[in-house]
């Protein structure tokens, strides 16, 4: 009998006990309309009296080489799953598709150090998505060496994994053609360059120095517009901010109503886009006649600010990288996205 200090009890002890082969209980507990219902009855009740619990999950997951569960890869604190509201949006996607399928979701928080690779390569998934990471980060070799499919949200692209994201190049140049025109002093707020996330104002930077793929495209797609207005882009001024927080970019939204008395911002999402205007309320100025404003991702609030935005589905894009972890084809073509023009532009 088993008791509290007694080793597990296993499947092979409860097969000798009803007099029945080992495949017969393997299949009282994974195929039990193969078996005869007396035959049943009686393995499930000597495994109640042995104490037996089923099969070890682990044990039959590693033998299936199936967990039943997708790894999110967050190149971010735990907390930054709950508190963005893109990567919010993004993570309700994917636990749609986790929902439908009956699978786990794995939230898998990475930080750059040393042990993120053996973090990542341990956990029991069957496939991964990665959250938009720099090009450098480790981690991408692990996942797309690992025989698991992957795919990586906003990029960096990397063999054996799928890309999802909108053009963003594409969607800034159409951007920048919607808010700077009638600009004398245009400027953008900008997502972290990289990952020491440091706060700073910059006239021009090369966008080559920027290690997050989705903050390098847009500032190229910004530059693109100003070179075809006749603008030369090592003029623009360009605040980082160190995440993607409303109240925490107030402080580079006053850094360019004072330092450059700017009269046109590119927010690089609508969260950034909203703290612009906030400080303009707050200092009596009118939008967009002393300023205009855009951001990306048409959040709930964008349409009652009347903010002019790039519309997109992060909900939509989560769900895509779910499938592709699931092994499902991904798309053939990039997400959908679209200008929307509403008043906070000239």
């Amino acid at each position: 009998m088993s008791s509290p200090g007694s080793s597990r009890v296993t499947m092979a002890q409860v097969a000798r006990r009803c007099g029945v082969s080992l495949m017969t209980v393997s299949y009282c507990y994974n195929q039990p309309d193969r078996v005869a219902p007396d035959t049943l009855r009686r393995v499930r009740e000597v495994a109640a009296e042995l104490g037996y619990r089923g099969p070890d999950p682990t044990a039959r997951s590693l033998r299936r080489r199936h967990s039943g569960a997708i790894g999110v890869v967050l190149g971010e604190h735990l907390a930054y799953a709950f508190e963005d509201p893109q990567a919010r949006r993004f993570l309700a996607g994917v636990a749609e598709v986790c929902r439908e399928r009956g699978v786990g979701l794995n939230l898998i928080p990475t930080t750059g150090e040393d042990k993120d690779v053996d973090r990542v390569r341990s956990a029991s998934v069957d496939g991964y998505i990665v959250w938009t990471t720099v090009d450098s980060d480790p981690v991408l070799a692990v996942v797309s060496g690992l025989d698991k499919p992957v795919a990586i949200h906003g990029g960096p692209a990397v063999p054996g994994a799928q890309v999802v994201s909108i053009d963003n190049r594409a969607s800034a140049r159409e951007l920048a053609a919607r808010t700077f025109p009638g600009a004398r002093r245009p400027t953008v707020l900008s997502f972290p360059f990289g990952r020491d996330r440091r706060p700073r104002l910059e006239t021009g930077p090369d966008p080559e120095r920027v290690e997050f793929p989705v903050t390098r495209e847009r500032l190229l797609g910004i530059y693109d517009h100003c070179r075809e207005a006749g603008f030369d882009p090592r003029r623009l001024p360009v605040a980082v901010v160190a995440r993607n927080d409303r109240n925490d970019a107030a402080a580079m939204a006053d850094v360019l109503l004072d330092s450059c008395d700017t009269d046109a911002v590119i927010a690089m999402s609508d969260q950034l886009a909203f703290a612009v205007l906030d400080t303009a309320r707050r200092r009596g100025l009118q939008v967009p006649d002393d300023v205009a404003v855009a951001g990306w991702d048409d959040d709930p609030d964008a349409r009652q600010e009347g903010l002019t935005t790039i519309v997109q589905s992060l909900l939509d894009q989560g769900r895509t990288c779910a499938l592709i972890a699931l092994g499902d084809r991904g798309p053939s073509r990039k997400a959908a996205w679209a200008a929307t023009v509403r008043t906070s532009t000239r």
